[in-house]
Order: structure tokens, then sequence, then C-alpha cells
């Protein structure tokens, strides 16, 4: 297991980064639409929906995100994912912490297709906005996102005593969420430090940012673990071997990765 998972994350970087550096503009809107209309349908499975509702729902994602790139115009495409994005903020920090904390099931499927629709748009729209600023923000991004995984992790197996959130994810500790934290602050400071110097207002707002961007992007595995758990099901899907499937992969992105892209809306 350990060995196919570690060839199907490799095969993935291979695919992924010359995309992120290589591909032009609409070519990348293209295909994170189409990878985000997967992890729709995927996101339906979960949600108990027919297997029509589920091809339907995945379509409608990647459709959606295929209109706006053709029929809006560059600043309209921006006015309309900024307001996706100001929803997904509202949504990971102001309803999910309650969602998880009751463990609520809804099983409504128009309400859960709207849901779908407030986690996956915004996640793709930041996909494009932050490879439009340039593709090592995004590069960074998913690097710190992925990063805040692995240190939570090796920091739960090496510390961890008390649980984060047993009832839907019994390995998360406290002490893999705060190892976490330090792991990703460290990074984007040094980052910083590197690249712009000792600008101690910006080491200040990055030392006080990156800790909030960790525990959403922690708030975004949870929330997926949940609607997994409540479906009775392992994985999304099956279609990356070792890992499950593509929202498995990115369930972390889908909370920080909005959050990041508004973040740099207010300070650029």
């Amino acid at each position: 297991m350990l060995k196919t998972r570690i060839i199907t994350a490799l095969v993935i970087a291979a695919l992924l980064i010359p995309a992120i550096f290589l591909l032009d503009s609409l070519s990348w809107a293209v295909l994170t639409a189409v990878i985000t209309g997967i992890a729709g349908w995927e996101y339906a499975r979960l949600c108990g929906f027919c297997p029509s509702g589920q091809l339907r729902f995945g379509a409608l994602v990647t459709g959606l995100a295929v209109l706006a790139v053709f029929l809006l115009a560059p600043a309209q495409l921006r006015s309309a994912g900024e307001v996706a994005l100001a929803c997904s903020i509202v949504f990971w920090l102001g309803l999910v912490p309650f969602w998880l904390r009751a463990r609520w099931q809804v099983k409504t499927h128009w309400k859960m297709a709207l849901v779908g629709l407030v986690i996956l748009l915004p996640t793709w729209f930041a996909l494009i906005d932050l490879r439009e600023r340039g593709p090592g923000w995004l590069f960074g991004a998913l690097l710190l996102v992925a990063l805040a995984d692995i240190a939570a992790y090796f920091s739960g197996r090496a510390f961890g005593k008390r649980k984060l959130a047993p009832n839907i994810s019994p390995g998360k500790t406290w002490e893999g969420a705060y190892g976490a934290m330090l792991a990703t602050t460290l990074l984007a400071v040094g980052a910083q430090w590197s690249m712009g110097g000792a600008d101690v207002s910006k080491l200040i707002l990055i030392a006080l940012v990156m800790p909030l961007l960790t525990l959403v992007s922690i708030a975004g595995d949870l929330f997926e673990s949940l609607l997994k758990r409540q479906a009775g099901m392992k994985d999304s899907s099956q279609l990356l071997p070792g890992h499950g499937g593509v929202l498995d992969r990115i369930d972390s992105h889908t909370a920080a990765l909005p959050l990041m892209a508004m973040l740099l809306v207010f300070l650029q």
C-alpha cells in the first residue's frame, strides 16, 4: 500500500507541477474545472446522490466553471470569484465549526448540492487566482497545505495525546495541529525572509495568519471525514490508487486555498 501511495503521489506531482508552471491560463482553467468536477462527483457520492445525480452534479461544477471562463470578461470573472471566495470564508469560519461540533447530517440533496458548490467553485477560482498572481504563489500555497498535513501526522504520532475530533477522525490530535501550525508558520516566515527581507510588519502578519490558515485546512479535512463517516465510506472514490479519490487529496485545499486567495486580494 505504501509503495502504491508513493508511486501515485510521484505521478501526480510529475503531471501537476509542469501544468502549474507551463500551461497557458485558459488550459489551466479548463484542467482545474475538470478536476474540480471530478471532486464534485465524489462529493455527490458521499452525500448519497443516485448515480445519475452524482454525474450531473460533477458536470454542473465543471460546466459552471467553464461557462464562467468563456462567458465572463476578466473583470467580471474576478468580481464573481471574489464573491465566491467571500461565501467560502463565511462557510468555513462561520458555519463549519458548528457543523463539526454538532455533527449535522443533512439528507436533503439540494441543500447539500448548494454546500458542494460553496466548497468547490471557490476552490476552483482560488486555483485560478493564485496562479494568475504567479505560478510560484499557487505552488507555495499547495506546498503549505501539504506541509500542514505531513507535520500534523508526524507531530501527532510523536506527541499526540489529546484527541482533536474523536467522533470524526480519531487519529487527529491537538498536538498534531500545533505541530502543523508551527511548521507552516516557520516555512512561510522563512520564505518571506528570503524573498522580501526582514520586513517586521509582514513577518508578524504571517505569524498571525498561518495558524488560522492551518486550522482552516484541518477543518476541510475534518469536514470530508465527517461526510465519509456518515456515508459509511472509507474514501470518496478509488480513482487514485493508495490515496482514494481526488476529494480525499484536496479536502484541506478546499478550505485553505480560498482563504489564502482572499487574503491576497486585501494585501496586494
